[in-house]
């Protein structure tokens, strides 16, 4: 069960991950995008921010994982379109029919959208010591797994809408619509702490905001203040709850959709 299972799931990830590396122009803009965008922002804001709570830092510093979330953000998008381009090639419809469980399908798609996100942000924490944020060991490791945890609950997410669309242009328009202000509303661009009490109750409620909060915490915090921190614990079971929620609502969909096709 479990060879059928992970079996079809890795070979579909490992598609997904060397058509990315096959296509350098989808490379490049994926990740030069979230580094001109940081710049830009980061360069220009320098002069006039002040964060609450974070010791004066810069926003080039301040803004540095709000772009990572960014990558993943793109990353989980780019890796969805290629379901509907894989109905359009007729690739889905030969997996549909094959004798290998739609969890596989799900699981495959979404942790091959990782894993190009993984490679993405793993290059653009090279950054960090430029910043003055010195990673220890213990740290990159939760580091890591809140890129992890945070790039599953984007491309969980990318999948369960990406299933149903018949259009890659109308996909990614939604995408833009839906996506973009769960990352802006989530502390990316400014701390939660100067919104107005509306914006601050809304940010507060985006599963988006407590990824970045899982995010930035090993940045600012050894391993064991992390684990004795309601804060981020809290944002850890949100995260874990909504990546979760979006894979099990993404296989139930594939399962829905299978069996009226039967039908």
């Amino acid at each position: 069960m479990t060879r059928d299972l992970f079996g079809p799931a890795f070979a579909l990830a490992r598609r997904e991950f060397t058509r990315f590396m096959r296509q350098p122009q989808r490379v490049v803009g994926t990740v030069a995008q979230p580094i001109l965008f940081w710049l830009f922002l980061g360069s220009g804001f320098n002069a006039s921010f002040h964060s609450p709570g974070m010791g004066g830092s810069s926003y080039l510093e301040y803004f540095y994982p709000g772009v990572m979330l960014m990558m993943m953000l793109f990353a989980s998008i780019f890796s969805s379109i290629t379901i509907i381009e894989d109905r359009d090639a007729g690739f889905l419809q030969s997996v549909l029919v094959a004798p290998v469980s739609r969890m596989a399908i799900v699981l495959g798609k979404v942790f091959g959208g990782v894993a190009i996100a993984m490679v993405q942000t793993l290059i653009f924490t090279i950054a960090a010591p430029f910043l003055g944020l010195h990673l220890g060991l213990g740290s990159l490791v939760f580091l890591v797994g809140a890129y992890v945890l945070s790039s599953i609950g984007f491309a969980a997410m990318g999948f369960f809408f990406a299933w149903s669309m018949r259009s890659s242009a109308g996909f990614h328009a939604i995408m833009m619509v839906f996506l973009m202000p769960l990352w802006m509303l989530s502390g990316a661009l400014f701390p939660i702490e100067n919104a107005p009490g509306w914006l601050h109750a809304v940010m507060t409620v985006n599963p988006v905001a407590h990824a970045l909060v899982l995010m930035r915490g090993p940045f600012y915090m050894q391993p064991a203040e992390l684990l004795a921190d309601s804060k981020w614990l809290l944002a850890l079971g949100v995260t874990i709850l909504w990546g979760g929620g979006f894979l099990l609502a993404s296989m139930a969909r594939v399962e829905k959709r299978e069996k009226g096709a039967t039908l």
